[in-house]
């Protein structure tokens, strides 16, 4: 039996998406709810939300006043998940690039695992219409997460997943340095070096046909020496 789960979906100019993704993942399972993290949208995503708040019990919003990073968005909304007692935690972009049917497959598996990853690498690649270049960008960036920090985690910076409370419980949010595909190496590799089950599960990962995309070098690059501070970290065992 699925207990009570918090989807928690970031926002940024997100108007195109917003209305629909919320209404589509709130109908493959009864026991979800959804809670939108807004930076201060100006095209209105945030009056959106409000609006479907309206009729819908399950749907939450928390405001922020600017535009202040994917990670800080997700650490957030993860403290207002345990704070509210929720047992199952899910990340989810707001632009359908993840598949609002593999949200129950991500719970169910939850049932088993401390945290669960919706992963475009576990059984091939399969990622729909990325250009060639950023593919390839990607693919060696995963590969080189791993060998550095040795995780077993075949796509550690994908942002579609599931954590059990207790994963997050045992994480020291208030330490999360990162943001971007930063944020997703480093949630992972805290679960991982405290001893959770991490189980990977295939998903087609789309790339959005509506908004913008919110990818950039810097984004890139705090990846890239973020698997090196970890693994440093690690060494000196200082890891909270």
């Amino acid at each position: 039996m699925i207990m009570k789960a918090l989807l928690i979906i970031p926002t940024y100019n997100e108007i195109k998406n917003i209305d629909r993704i919320i209404r589509t993942v709130l109908s493959k399972a009864a026991d979800l709810e959804v809670l939108v993290m807004d930076d201060n949208s100006p095209d209105g995503t945030a009056d959106t939300v409000k609006a479907l708040m309206q009729t819908e019990p399950r749907l939450h919003i928390i405001e922020r006043p600017g535009k202040m990073g994917l990670g800080s968005a997700y650490v957030t909304g993860f403290k207002y998940a345990l704070d509210q007692g929720y047992e199952f935690i899910l990340e989810m972009d707001a632009d359908f690039s993840h598949n609002p049917d593999d949200v129950p497959r991500l719970l169910e598996a939850a049932q088993k695992y401390d945290l669960v990853i919706g992963s475009r690498y576990s059984n091939g690649v399969n990622i729909v219409n990325w250009p060639f270049k950023r593919l390839m960008i990607s693919y060696f960036a995963s590969k080189y997460v791993r060998i550095i920090t040795g995780m077993p985690i075949k796509d550690p910076t994908g942002g579609f997943k599931c954590f059990r409370r207790k994963v997050l419980e045992a994480i020291d949010l208030d330490k999360i340095l990162s943001d971007g595909y930063a944020f997703q190496i480093e949630m992972n590799f805290k679960a991982w070096t405290k001893g959770f089950h991490v189980k990977e599960i295939p998903i087609v990962f789309t790339e959005r046909t509506e908004g913008e995309s919110k990818m950039s070098h810097k984004i890139v690059w705090e990846a890239v020496w973020m698997v090196w501070f970890l693994q440093f970290r690690k060494l000196l065992g200082k890891l909270h």
